[in-house]
């Protein structure tokens, strides 16, 4: 997954928006945010893949190993210089995030419910990440956007609810814990990303992770005893070079020529892309309420996108 705290951010960047505005640079920019979000809507039904043949510690560990070696590759080869120390109490934040926390709680969550429902509860993470910015970086949005972003988030807890008839599952305290530690992710990442590119933001994050990843995945697969398959092993490959890799550099780099604002309009269309790909990949069959929620979650985040300037 994948989403960035623009929402919270948007009257500092609003001067490099309008600087990005050169239409030459808005449609390859929008090509490049668009193919992040459809990475990033990928994610759910590869994880569901991967757990076929392999457990969760195994799935988290594993993947971030790929993605932290493909990355160091990239920083070696650009000969990217190590952050300044400023930066590494942010990089460390995006690591916990993104690179353990998140993945993890997601896997976990995905042994015990379906594609679908994981990515209408995620379609909360804008949202989250809204509260999360707005105490860190001080800006206070209108009115409007918090009675959508309540909206929204009224729809998702009622959507859970009902969806584990009258309890929430543990699958569903996993996904509402996976909100919190990545909209801290996103957000740092974000402020991040104003002094340095966001593909090396992701890039660190992965390589300060691969000690830890490293050894828990060698711990992982002691334990678990995998017995990968095709498909299995198809979806870890993709978790690893795409979810945690290629998604974020094609994103950011979306942002980069389009500015924050037009780049997170885009990725509302997450939730509803991995119900899509979970019918053909997973033989899902979504009920209609899934739909009806991921439709007026994305309803209710487009007004705080749009109110939140």
């Amino acid at each position: 997954m994948n989403v960035e705290p623009g929402a919270t951010t948007r009257r500092a960047a609003a001067p490099a928006d309008v600087a990005e505005g050169a239409d030459r640079a808005r449609v390859p920019g929008s090509v490049s945010a668009v193919a992040g979000v459809v990475v990033f809507s990928l994610t759910f039904p590869t994880t569901a893949w991967a757990l076929e043949g392999m457990g969760p510690w195994t799935v988290t560990t594993v993947r971030a190993v790929l993605a932290a070696l493909i990355a160091g590759g990239c920083l070696l080869a650009r000969r990217v210089p190590l952050p300044r120390r400023a930066h590494w109490a942010g990089l460390a934040t995006v690591a916990g995030g993104l690179i353990v926390g998140y993945p993890l709680l997601t896997t976990l969550a995905l042994q015990t419910t379906t594609s679908t429902h994981a990515a209408v509860i995620a379609g909360l993470l804008p949202l989250t990440t809204a509260v999360y910015g707005t105490a860190r970086t001080g800006v206070r949005p209108p009115p409007v956007f918090w009675a959508a972003a309540l909206t929204g988030a009224a729809v998702v807890v009622g959507f859970a609810f009902q969806q584990g008839g009258g309890t929430f599952s543990a699958a569903d305290l996993y996904l509402f814990a996976s909100l919190l530690v990545a909209a801290a992710a996103y957000t740092e990442g974000g402020l991040l990303a104003r002094a340095m590119p966001g593909w090396q933001v992701i890039a660190w994050a992965l390589v300060i992770c691969l000690p830890l990843t490293a050894a828990g995945s060698v711990a992982a697969l002691l334990v678990d005893h995998p017995h990968p398959t095709a498909r299995s092993l198809i979806g870890l490959i993709w978790l690893g070079a795409g979810a945690q890799f290629l998604g974020p550099l094609v994103w950011y780099r979306g942002i980069a020529a389009i500015g924050i604002t037009r780049a997170s309009q885009i990725l509302l269309s997450q939730p509803l892309l991995t119900l899509i790909w979970s019918v053909p990949m997973l033989g899902e069959r979504p009920p209609v309420i899934a739909a009806v929620a991921a439709v007026a979650v994305l309803v209710c985040i487009a007004v705080t996108q749009r109110t939140g300037r």
